[in-house]
């Protein structure tokens, strides 16, 4: 393990977490347990042998751990608690990230899950007063719910539950309301969203 040789907290994660692909393996882990093919699909760009390496390195400190999948055929990876509780500064650097996100995605890959986790960290720090709802949110071929509840936000795959309203959008959009970048008075105006259901519930999910 490479070592910066500071007795510094900052250093000493760095140490396990800094390197290239890192942060990005737990985010993937953090959206759900995932199985090595699934973490080859879901972070375009790695070379397997570097995922091999990372993941290994990852396990050798205490952040992911292996386990057989419930169908106990194959093996998945998982993050361990302490692994776990990168959510918070992930999310953090999520939010940082908002000024680097406006002029788009400039030909970068994207993959719709990964709002799983960003629109929630967004949401979290700007809306003050939650309501209790759930939004369904179609995005491509893709639909998702979205949980409002007193104690924060929550992106997955609909399970068929009643949905208040169901914005359909653009993923950048939908970013782009949970950042605060866009207005929805704007996307509605513009023609990039649709609603069906209680407008009313999306205001005041999206609106700070």
């Amino acid at each position: 393990m490479r070592s910066y040789g500071q007795y510094c907290g900052l250093a000493r994660s760095l140490e396990v977490v800094g390197d290239r692909w890192n942060l990005l393996i737990v985010r993937q882990l953090l959206i759900a347990p995932a199985r090595y093919r699934d973490l080859i699909d879901g972070l375009p760009g790695i070379a397997t042998n570097l995922l091999a390496n990372r993941l290994r390195d990852l396990e050798a400190s205490g952040v992911v751990e292996r386990r057989l999948t419930s169908e106990g055929s194959a093996v998945e990876y998982v993050l361990t608690p302490w692994g776990a509780e990168l959510r918070q500064p992930i999310e953090s650097l999520i939010r940082w990230s908002t000024p680097l996100m406006v002029r788009g995605p400039e030909g970068d890959s994207f993959r719709v899950e990964w709002l799983a986790l960003a629109v929630p960290a967004l949401l979290d720090a700007r809306v003050k007063v939650r309501p209790s709802a759930t939004v369904g949110l179609e995005m491509g071929n893709e639909t998702f719910q979205l949980l409002a509840t007193s104690s924060g936000f929550e992106i997955g795959p609909h399970d068929g539950r009643e949905l208040d309203a169901t914005v359909r959008a653009d993923p950048s959009y939908v970013l782009g309301l949970a950042a605060g970048a866009l207005t929805l008075s704007d996307a509605r105006t513009l023609g990039l969203i649709e609603i069906d259901g209680d407008e009313s519930v999306v205001r005041a999910v999206f609106t700070a």
